[in-house]
């Protein structure tokens, strides 16, 4: 590895044994293997594993850290991932969690991807996932449900939470806007000492100080490990590969509160602008990458195969799979940028009061958002079509009741039983609902 990589500032100076990093990688193969269910479930899947069973960060320091990564751009899971992993193991420990949280999930992706490019949808991939969302439904549920109690403390935690989600889900008020009213909730709040609420655990030691140059040095090496790749790509290849580049790029800088809070924008983009392919073909794409692990976000290299596939020339696989290569690039690259700048500045955020009752209104909010998600995800999976209806500035998202799936909804309580009663793990889970789906699916 490149030497200017240890420049970034190391965490885990002076700081009791943990993990390995032999130790941690299987670790972070298996919460990218399993890392279903959006952003929801798979905070709440490294919460279970990271926190709850392992014990390699504690829940203040876990939401903490949550809260930092809700405030960049790009997954904000992935990015959690990458912290911790940072946090444990230095550079290559954030190298080793980040990338393991995106590989598995783009390799079923591109695999699914190039399927779908020769021969359209396969029913028997389509009745498997149904099983893994009806299961990842009741994971993220269980996960709500934990974090809220852990997360909200007094009534001033709840008020947020509740605000948070009545403004994203009801009235489509944007991300960021919900973050920065949070954020002076919380600072406001820790100001006038209305309320106090533990800010830190004694799991991690504090990160060493940073100096400006270092900081400077590694934002430096990050952004150019993000650009000058893409621009060589651009110079070599064809247009579409010059488009990509520009477009994802400036996609990771914008995309505020995760994959949905971009996905019209994208899909239209790549729709009506670039061309690269249909509406239809967008839906099935954003189907795909729901219904896979990894961040939801995949779904650009689910475009960037297709449009490189069909504009790129012959021959077309060969440009296809690069055109997957310059999205993810473009995608995720610049996460390890916010984070390994960032990430040294964690601690001292948290050591302020008052920078610390800002982010714990972002962890109300958090509550708020993920009880959003969840419930969006569950009519998504129950009912087939489910329709958004504006009324002013009211959103009301309306199932319709004759494409209500029985099956969906009877695998939905068989993961219910197996993780609240049974307490069986994610793995198990997983596997009974996918193949009690492809069981239902051939007598139907």
């Amino acid at each position: 590895m490149d030497k200017s990589l240890a420049k970034t500032p190391d965490p885990t100076a002076d700081r009791p044994p943990g993990p390995s990093v032999s130790e941690a990688l299987p670790v972070w193969m298996k919460i990218g293997v399993t890392s279903f269910g959006g952003p929801a479930g798979q905070i709440a899947l490294m919460h279970r594993i990271l926190v709850e069973e392992r014990g390699w960060i504690g829940h203040e320091r876990f939401l903490h850290a949550l809260n930092f990564c809700m405030l960049l751009p790009g997954p904000e899971a992935m990015q959690l991932a990458t912290y911790v992993g940072w946090r444990l193991n230095g550079t290559l420990g954030g190298l080793i969690a980040g990338l393991l949280f995106v590989l598995p999930g783009a390799a079923v992706v591109l695999a699914l991807t190039i399927a779908y490019a020769w021969y359209g949808q396969a029913p028997v991939v389509e009745a498997a996932f149904l099983g893994i969302k009806a299961a990842v439904l009741v994971i993220v549920v269980d996960a709500l449900l934990k974090v809220a109690k852990r997360a909200l403390h007094g009534a001033h935690a709840w008020a947020i939470a509740a605000a948070a989600f009545t403004a994203i889900f009801f009235f489509a008020v944007p991300f960021p806007i919900i973050v920065a009213l949070a954020a002076l909730t919380g600072y406001f709040l820790a100001r006038v000492s209305l309320e106090s609420i533990p800010t830190a655990d004694a799991t991690v030691l504090d990160t060493e100080p940073v100096t400006i140059a270092q900081t400077v040095r590694t934002a430096a090496l990050w952004l150019a490990i993000w650009i000058v790749p893409l621009v060589v790509a651009s110079l070599i290849f064809p247009q579409v590969f010059t488009d990509l580049s520009v477009f994802f790029s400036k996609l990771a800088i914008v995309t505020f509160g995760g994959a949905y809070a971009v996905l019209a924008y994208m899909a239209q983009q790549a729709v009506e602008t670039y061309g690269w392919l249909s509406a239809g073909e967008m839906l099935d794409g954003l189907g795909l990458a729901e219904t896979t692990p990894g961040p939801l976000i995949l779904v650009t290299e689910f475009v960037g195969f297709l449009g490189a596939y069909r504009h790129g020339g012959e021959p077309a696989l060969a440009y296809g799979l690069l055109g997957a290569a310059v999205t993810l690039w473009a995608t995720f690259a610049p996460c390890f940028l916010w984070i390994f700048t960032g990430a040294p500045y964690v601690e001292q955020l948290q050591a302020n009061p008052k920078l610390a009752g800002a982010l714990r209104g972002v962890t109300a909010a958090v509550v708020g958002v993920i009880l959003n998600l969840s419930l969006w995800f569950a009519l998504h999976v129950i009912f087939k079509t489910v329709t958004a209806t504006d009324l002013g500035p009211l959103r009301l998202w309306a199932p319709e009741l004759s494409s209500f799936q029985w099956d969906a909804a009877l695998l939905a309580a068989l993961a219910a039983v197996l993780i609240f009663g049974a307490r069986l793990g994610i793995l198990t889970t997983l596997a009974i609902c996918a193949g009690a789906s492809l069981t239902l699916s051939a007598f139907l």
